[in-house]
């Protein structure tokens, strides 16, 4: 059921990594993301696609984890993805990527939480590391990358604390606390 997806479709940052992810897998997330609405029919997403442990071990220091959780510097050794989508913009089919990004990214991780795997939409990249270990073309804008794997941690949603504080936090267990708004603050109008 596409709420049972959703609602299992968190933003995990641990994950088993004995459990590797096949470059098929990929391919089958991506043939799900080419399917879907593009603004202008314009379609200018293209993907690097990594599984390789080697060249997963390449993308990872390239990468921030959670921007909220200051003391911790990410994954460890044994909790890291077992491989990344790399989302980029083709600049010769068009110069705005409009919602496409979006669209794409939350279509793949519903696509890997129907498979038991997850993920995390990286927003934070060292562009121009990744650029040269990859050799990524000039005509292609890294716009996000996609960690994925086996997830080991628990994500759970929290009503938004009465201090309006959107903070995301991990108890003493390692718990992922998300705090999301109510339905009742983001309905303003109901006509």
């Amino acid at each position: 059921m596409l709420k049972d997806l959703v609602l299992n479709n968190r933003s995990y940052r641990r994950f088993d990594q004995s459990c590797r992810i096949s470059i098929e897998t990929l391919r089958g997330l991506i043939d799900l993301a080419r399917q879907t609405p593009s603004s202008r029919n314009a379609q200018p997403l293209k993907y690097i696609l990594v599984s390789s442990p080697e060249a997963c071990e390449k993308v990872f220091p390239q990468l921030s984890w959670a921007g909220y959780l200051k003391e911790w510097g990410g994954p460890v050794e044994w909790e890291r993805p077992t491989a990344y989508i790399i989302v980029l913009g083709d600049s010769k089919v068009s110069n705005n990527f409009s919602i496409d990004p979006g669209i794409a990214a939350q279509t793949l991780l519903l696509g890997a939480v129907e498979q038991g795997l997850g993920g995390c939409i990286l927003a934070s990249v060292k562009r121009d590391e990744v650029r040269a270990l990859l050799e990524i073309p000039q005509q292609y804008e890294i716009l996000y990358v996609i960690a994925l794997g086996k997830p080991v941690e628990k994500v759970v949603i929290e009503p938004l604390a009465a201090d309006g504080d959107i903070k995301y936090w991990r108890d003493e267990r390692q718990v992922h606390h998300v705090p999301k708004r109510s339905l009742e603050e983001i309905v303003i109008s109901e006509l």
